[in-house]
């Protein structure tokens, strides 16, 4: 097994969804998110280029860095992705057949969920990770009730309108790590523009752990 499946604790899991990232600008976004601490890069595959990107972005990840794929729906795009260098499958779904696909070829995965039946589908497929989505229709409220059912220590990252102002909120309830998409990147972005946004959410998350 790869141990791109047992991350170290030490990585910020804040996950940068570049959501319509085009080639030519992968590495200066991704190298503006790796120097503002970044270490999570996913890049959807419902836009073109995106197999690209993440072979682009690989290519100057530091080794601690997880560079992978968004809405990731079949075991193909699995496939597809570990050819282009990826290691981790997000998607927005919870398809236990994509999951252990992934599990069983070392990439890390962080299917999407709303409800504890997914959850626990997921977990018992082997997720690494469970992401909120979408997060808005969960709320705190659902996500401290999902919580209460789910085992110690589940890696928990709410997707989906995350703003360093609404990052506590979460976390108070036990939000472990957020993915954050069109708050830090959107086509047209500028390479210091996301760097500016990164380190705003860099900054917000520390400033949740010295609260706890």
């Amino acid at each position: 097994m790869s141990n791109h499946t047992t991350p170290p604790a030490s990585r910020l899991p804040l996950v940068a969804i570049l959501r319509g990232l085009d080639p030519a600008s992968a590495e200066a976004v991704g190298s503006a998110l790796f120097d503002a601490g970044f270490r999570i890069l996913e890049v959807p595959l419902n836009r073109p280029g995106a197999l690209e990107c993440i072979t682009r972005l690989r290519a100057i990840a530091p080794s601690d860095a997880l560079v992978g794929a968004g809405t990731v729906l079949r075991t193909s795009d699995v496939d597809a992705v570990q050819a282009a260098g990826g290691q981790l499958i997000v998607s927005p779904n919870c398809n236990p057949e994509v999951i252990r696909y992934s599990v069983a070829a070392g990439l890390f995965s962080a299917p999407g969920i709303a409800t504890p039946s997914e959850a626990f589908a997921a977990l018992d497929a082997g997720a690494h990770a469970l992401k909120i989505f979408p997060a808005e229709q969960v709320g705190t409220a659902g996500l401290k009730a999902l919580l209460s059912v789910l085992p110690s220590g589940t890696p928990i990252w709410p997707v989906g309108g995350v703003t360093p102002e609404s990052m506590a909120a979460w976390v108070k309830v036990g939000a472990t790590g957020f993915g954050i998409g069109g708050q830090l990147y959107a086509p047209g972005t500028s390479a210091e523009q996301v760097r500016e946004r990164a380190a705003g959410f860099v900054a917000a998350w520390l400033g949740c752990q010295v609260q706890k």
